[in-house]
């Protein structure tokens, strides 16, 4: 038994909200017709184009994955392809203007649903639980696959 007394250490902890996350996530590219995996790329896409290598390294994908993933999402008009300015050999993957307007509802409807999450917890274990979380994830050099909903608010 830990500390406060509910007999979960910090594995199970995080491997059950790894799950949680998931299963959220899971929920709202359901309900606009993703897979989680295209809700994920046009999550990432929302901060602007992105090389194919560095696509697939941000949303750690193998070459041939990321290419199935952006062919998919690209017949279903939301990505496009377009020449990379800098290297004639190379495109970046860019949102069309009906893939910016389901990433931002996909995007609200996620982050709602996982605010919603902690909602028993007092404001000060919520810092607290961000705070402990946001080290872990530094601490690892996570990439950035999903933008903070204060960062979006402030940059547009």
């Amino acid at each position: 038994m830990n500390a406060t007394g509910d007999g979960m250490g910090v594995v199970s902890a995080l491997v059950r909200a790894s799950f949680l996350v998931n299963a959220v996530y899971a929920r709202s590219a359901r309900e606009y017709d993703l897979t989680p995996q295209q809700g994920q790329l046009l999550c990432v896409l929302m901060a602007g184009p992105y090389g194919m290598g560095d696509l697939g390294a941000v949303l750690g994908l193998a070459k041939s994955s990321l290419t199935g993933l952006v062919d998919r999402t690209e017949r279903n008009g939301l990505v496009r392809r377009v020449p990379d300015g800098r290297d004639t050999r190379a495109v970046r993957v860019s949102l069309t203007p009906r893939g910016s307007r389901v990433a931002g509802e996909f995007y609200a409807a996620t982050c709602r649903r996982i605010a919603e999450l902690p909602a028993g917890l007092a404001d000060a274990e919520r810092d607290a639980l961000a705070g402990l979380l946001g080290r872990v994830v530094l601490a690892n050099d996570v990439p950035e696959v999903f933008v903070d909903p204060v960062e979006v608010r402030t940059t547009n």
